[in-house]
């Protein structure tokens, strides 16, 4: 009896781990559009930090990208694209060697 609680109990946090595994931090990065000048990846920036589950952004006026670490349990990609489309700079994902050039 003791041995099936045991087991049981085990079980259980061997599952529970495995779900924070997979809610591991996660990075994206998205074009960004309607950058002219120098000052709009500060904004780009400013207006990422206000999602939930994203802690910083590295924003690319060169590039016109941000780079953006995020944890995929607290709010999904869109949320950050809504960010930037509503503080008037649209974005989408692109994936990591679109991002190099």
């Amino acid at each position: 009896m003791n041995t099936r609680i045991l087991t049981i109990l085990g079980m259980g946090t061997v599952l529970l781990a495995a779900s924070v595994a997979m809610a591991a931090e996660r990075t994206v990065t998205l074009a960004v559009d309607n950058m002219y000048c120098s000052a709009c990846p500060y904004t780009v920036k400013q207006s990422l930090a206000k999602v939930t589950g994203v802690d910083e952004a590295v924003v690319s006026y060169e590039k016109k990208t941000a780079t953006v670490p995020y944890d995929d349990e607290k709010t999904p990609v869109a949320a950050r694209r809504a960010a930037t489309a509503q503080a008037g700079y649209p974005s989408h994902a692109i994936d990591a060697a679109a991002a190099a050039r």
